[in-house]
């Protein structure tokens, strides 16, 4: 048993455990004269093989057949304190190490992670020499945050490794990611370190524990060592650009930059640094690079995928289109995600035809019914509302979340036509099939105010946020249409600091706190949050609000500038429209 692969394993070997049922390894082959320990020697999956001349040498007594008959039974039929119990008496009793491991199987099983070190330590008691049950021990007191008491034992393992030294210290901080103490694990890696100064990952693996305990001197100081040692160590580099970025993104485009000199085939980080670019903004720069990486690596198609991901944020679509293609023609194995993407960067670019051939090319996975519904959606942005509606309604919905979803996208398909009536229609269907789901509830509300049952929409919205306190966009609703009525005005402001409370950057939210102000008569702070939400979102309902408060305030030019902003984006919003309308006449 290789150390390397089992310390992937032991992240998760509690969660493992208690997920898969336990299987029965123990069988009397109808001889019920064997010992206990012979009935126990033919487990399937034995990875060690164990020294039976260091085996106890124990006849199947009356105590101990009834001890495993019972667990055994208890076991079978769920009885899991009992089967527990009993199988660590049963390994006290016969020092049997293959009887000490079931037992440690049987108490991970039953979820009982202090029973499970017990078993464990009386396993490793048992057989000293089993990699297995150390590994198995060190697990359980990883995960029982007892590092100290870990620590012999992955001292031991690491000191057992020879060609794969590397690989186990880089899987360390993923054995112990989930103890919280993020010191402690970072004096636990140090301690296990101290015997391999000269080993990169050794140093790699410091700094990472370094870096999650908030010690960002020594995870510098360390990761530097790292590169020391394995000046080409892409890794290491990425790592290293990444934690300059923490003090200045300069240095760190700069560090990339002298790193790429030395070593211009370092693919991962001319990727890091490209992104970075994206990041300053150098959008020539960062075509440059995906330039160079798209001429040096066409036969890779996960480095294809990533040039066509970072073109489509540099709004290069030819580039995304060219380097999505070779990452097909490469076989790039998930093909669903690079037909979808390719789909949106048409849509983006109007090529509707080719975006509903490519989204119609998604036949799996969690893409194929977001697809179909942009499918769909296209359709009805085509003129072909009926055909939109029977491809939605047609497609297969495996649970009754996706259900939920087609009726939303109908119910959207719908909205945009402007038959709130019919909108409103699907989604009362809806809610009859999933009267608690909280997506129809609010799209419900919405629909209802649409149509003038403001009743209904104060009935779903208070429902919804019963069902989730923490939806600051029902109360944001709910407050608003108070607000918009002029009803209920003291406690549609209460509703709406609730919702800027939940959601404190939100500008429409923002902008309904504002307006609710200026309907109680407060113009100040109506002025100020309406002020606030434009300038984080110049969309053209908040220029609406904004323009009319300037408006009733006397500051008209100011107004009109605002509004003059929010046509030059949306020259056709009615609200918008409709406000400039009504003031100027």
């Amino acid at each position: 048993m290789k150390f390397n692969i089992i310390m992937l394993l032991l992240v998760f070997a509690l969660s493992a455990c208690v997920q898969q049922p336990v299987q029965n390894k123990l069988t009397t082959a109808g001889n019920t004269s064997e010992t206990a320990a012979s009935v126990n020697a033919d487990q399937a999956d034995n990875d060690e093989q164990i020294d039976e001349s260091k085996l106890p040498k124990l006849d199947l007594t009356a105590p101990v057949l009834f001890d495993f008959l019972l667990a055994e039974t208890a076991l079978q039929r769920g009885n899991l304190d009992i089967a527990v119990s009993r199988y660590l008496k049963l390994a006290q009793a016969t020092r049997d190490p293959r009887i000490a491991k079931r037992a440690s199987e049987v108490a991970l099983h039953a979820r009982q992670a202090f029973a499970a070190e017990r078993a464990a330590s009386m396993w490793v008691e048992y057989d000293p020499d089993s990699l297995e049950a150390r590994q198995t021990l060190a697990a359980m007191l990883v995960n029982l945050g007892k590092l100290d008491a870990a620590y012999p034992h992955l001292e031991l393992l690491l000191a057992t490794e020879k060609e794969n030294l590397g690989g186990a210290f880089m899987q360390l901080n993923q054995l112990l990611s989930r103890n919280s103490n993020k010191g402690e694990i970072l004096r636990l890696i140090q301690r296990l370190a101290a015997p391999y100064p000269k080993l990169p990952e050794v140093h790699f693996a410091i700094s990472q524990a370094a870096w999650f305990a908030g010690d960002y001197d020594t995870a510098e100081t360390e990761m530097d060592e790292a590169l020391s040692l394995r000046p080409d160590w892409e890794l290491a580099a990425v790592q290293s650009g990444r934690m300059l970025q923490r003090h200045s993104n300069i240095d760190a485009a700069n560090f990339y930059q002298t790193q790429l000199k030395k070593y211009p085939d370092s693919d991962e980080v001319r990727i890091a640094y490209t992104r970075l670019l994206v990041e300053l903004n150098e959008k020539e720069l960062a075509r440059e690079q995906l330039r160079m990486l798209f001429d040096n690596n066409q036969e890779d198609a996960e480095i294809m995928v990533v040039v066509g991901l970072i073109s489509t944020e540099l709004n290069d679509f030819d580039m995304t289109e060219l380097s999505l293609k070779k990452a097909l023609a490469n076989g790039y194995p998930d093909t669903s995600a690079i037909y979808f993407h390719l789909a949106r960067v048409y849509e983006e670019t109007q090529q509707t035809d080719l975006a509903m051939e490519y989204y119609n090319q998604v036949k799996r996975g969690g893409r194929y019914l977001p697809a179909q519904i942009r499918y769909a959606d296209l359709l009805a942005q085509k003129g072909r509302i009926e055909d939109a509606r029977l491809h939605i309604q047609q497609l297969p919905a495996a649970n009754d979340q996706q259900t939920a979803h087609l009726i939303l996208a109908e119910a959207q398909i719908m909205r945009r036509t402007g038959s709130f009536d019919e909108v409103f229609r699907i989604l009362d269907r809806g809610l009859e099939k999933f009267p608690d789901y909280p997506e129809l509830l609010y799209d419900h509300a919405l629909a209802a105010d649409k149509v003038g049952k403001f009743e209904i929409l104060e009935r779903d919205l208070r429902k919804l946020i019963e069902i989730k306190p923490d939806n600051a966009h029902a109360y944001n609703a709910l407050g608003y249409s108070f607000a918009e009525r002029g009803l209920h005005l003291p406690e549609a402001l209460s509703l709406i600091k609730k919702a800027v409370e939940l959601s404190p950057d939100d500008p429409y939210i923002m902008d309904s706190l504002g307006w609710v102000y200026y309907r109680m008569g407060n113009t100040t702070d109506s002025l100020f949050y309406l002020s606030r939400a434009f300038s984080i979102s110049q969309d053209s309902e908040i220029a609406a609000h904004l323009g009319e408060v300037l408006w009733a305030k006397g500051a008209r030019e100011d107004a009109e500038d605002v509004w003059r902003t929010a046509l030059e984006k949306d020259p056709e919003n009615e609200m918008l429209l409709e406000t400039i309308k009504r003031l100027k006449q």
